[in-house]
C-alpha cells in the first residue's frame, strides 16, 4: 500500500490504545484507525507550523476524499502505538498521506492506510492549490 521510494516527509506520533476503543474481543475497533490517522496527521501539520484552525481561518479546508486501510493484526487495549504519517509527493491541490501503525517500538506492523485530502476554499467550496506557506512548512519537516 505504501508507494515505493523515499517519502519527502515522515512523522511519527505515539498514542496509547484506550479501553473504550476496544471491542468485545479486546481488539481496537476497526473504525478507530481513521481517527488515529487524523490525530497523527494533525500533529504532523502542527509540527510544520500550522494547525487545521490556522488553515480554516486563512480560508482553506482539508476534507477527506478517499481512504483505505489494510488490517494486518489487531492492536489490543493499552498498547503504545507508533503512528507514522508519510508524504511521498509535495502537495498541490491534494494532500496524499500514508500510514503505518506499529507497536513494540516499531517492530510489529498492525495497520497500513492511506488518506487523500483536498485543499478547498471555505468560500467557494472548490479545490485550490496548497498555500505556499504550508508547502514551506512541510519542507521544514524533512
Amino acid at each position: 500500500m505504501l508507494p515505493s521510494g523515499e517519502p519527502i516527509v515522515s512523522y511519527t506520533h505515539q498514542l496509547r490504545s484506550r479501553y473504550g476503543e476496544t471491542d468485545k474481543m479486546g481488539y481496537v475497533y476497526y473504525g478507530r484507525y481513521l481517527e488515529y490517522f487524523e490525530v497523527a496527521r494533525t500533529e504532523m501539520i502542527r509540527s510544520a507550523g500550522f494547525s487545521y484552525r490556522d488553515l480554516e481561518e486563512s480560508g482553506i479546508m482539508l476534507p477527506v476524499i478517499h481512504s483505505e486501510i489494510q488490517y494486518k493484526q489487531p492492536v489490543f487495549y493499552d498498547e503504545l502505538m507508533d503512528i507514522t504519517v508519510h508524504v511521498f509527493d509535495m502537495p498541490s491541490v491534494r494532500l496524499q498521506t500514508y500510514y503505518e501503525v506499529k507497536t513494540n517500538g516499531g517492530e510489529k506492523l498492525h495497520t497500513l492506510g492511506s488518506v487523500t485530502l483536498v485543499f478547498t476554499s471555505t468560500q467557494s467550496r472548490r479545490p485550490v492549490r496548497a498555500p505556499q506557506s504550508f508547502l514551506d512548512g512541510m519542507l521544514g519537516l524533512k
